[in-house]
């Protein structure tokens, strides 16, 4: 039986049909795999090609955070998931306070769990969950969605950027609708998945590593690291608390013992230990120190060597 390759959703490269796998469901269990991995690998360098439109959305979110403004993620289904991925892991891994960076997703805490398709197709739903967050011109407004048309996030670009928001638009195909709705489109077009329409695949992989970038570089921007080294994370856990310990090592070269001691001393904030035991300073000082220097550790440590 031939088998049409016409695309009804028009020129929509994530919605049409991949020649390459035509044949999967015939294949033995290792076959598909291998044809899953290798159209895994033609995304990062897709990604790559729009480098320099992460950079300006980086930029914006760096400027925002200055300001006192947030990051909003904004998708239905898997983008809406993917973005409220990336928004909870910022708390503890940051040390950023809850609501810096925060995730909508259409139909709301129901369509975290179980999909709530239907309410993608509302624009004013996109408007009104803005609304409710509160949103003023100093947020950055992301919108999410694999084909780069769903109405839910362009009603909320839309009402952002009559507010005066620096808007993101974040799609994996060229003709994105929402491009036109933002003042920055991320477009990495991955291509046709390996079963047609389930965007959930290459272009969620995409979209993954994009708010990665986004997020990741944004909090380095903020000073959020001292060399690689995640110094402002959270001690919350037992895992998270040994972590913080190891991080002080690697940066000061004390022993576990000293590191917990001086851990203690100021309640387990690594980049505060770290500055300590560094410049020999104590606490209060070490605090107005990092102040000074916008919480930048290799600042505060340089302004403190060249005081003395």
């Amino acid at each position: 039986m031939k088998i049409s390759l016409a695309n009804e959703l028009g020129s929509l490269a994530s919605e049409s049909r991949n020649p390459d796998t035509l044949d999967i469901d015939l294949l033995p269990t290792t076959g598909i795999l291998e044809k899953i991995n290798d159209a895994d690998a033609s995304v990062p360098g897709v990604v790559r090609e729009v480098l320099p439109e992460v950079t300006k959305a980086v930029n914006a979110v760096v400027e925002a955070f200055r300001s006192g403004g947030r990051l909003i993620y904004m998708g239905a289904g898997t983008s809406g998931r993917i973005g409220l991925l990336d928004a909870v892991e910022c708390p503890p891994t940051y040390g950023v306070p809850e609501g810096m960076v925060i995730s909508l997703i259409a139909g709301g805490e129901a369509a975290v769990h179980r999909a709530q398709e239907g309410a993608e197709d509302n624009p004013e739903l996109g408007e009104a969950d803005l609304k409710r967050i509160g949103l003023q011109s100093k947020d950055v407004v992301v919108g999410i969605a694999a084909s780069g048309r769903t109405p839910y996030v362009t009603g909320g670009l839309r009402y952002a950027r009559r507010l005066g928001c620096t808007t993101v638009a974040l799609a994996c195909n060229k003709a994105a609708a929402i491009a036109n709705e933002a003042d920055i489109a991320i477009l990495p077009e991955v291509g046709p998945e390996i079963l047609t329409g389930s965007t959930r695949m290459k272009a969620g992989t995409a979209q993954k590593l994009v708010l990665n970038m986004i997020t990741t570089a944004s909090m380095i921007r903020m000073g959020k690291s001292f060399y690689n080294l995640m110094v402002d994370v959270k001690a919350t856990n037992q895992k998270l608390l040994d972590r913080t310990r190891r991080i002080v090592v690697e940066a000061t070269g004390v022993t576990y013992d000293e590191a917990d001691s001086v851990l203690e001393q100021c309640d387990h904030n690594a980049k505060l230990a770290i500055m300590m035991i560094l410049s020999g300073l104590e606490r209060e000082p070490a605090e107005a120190a990092l102040d000074k220097a916008r919480g930048f550790l290799r600042l505060a440590l340089q302004a403190v060597d060249e005081s003395h």
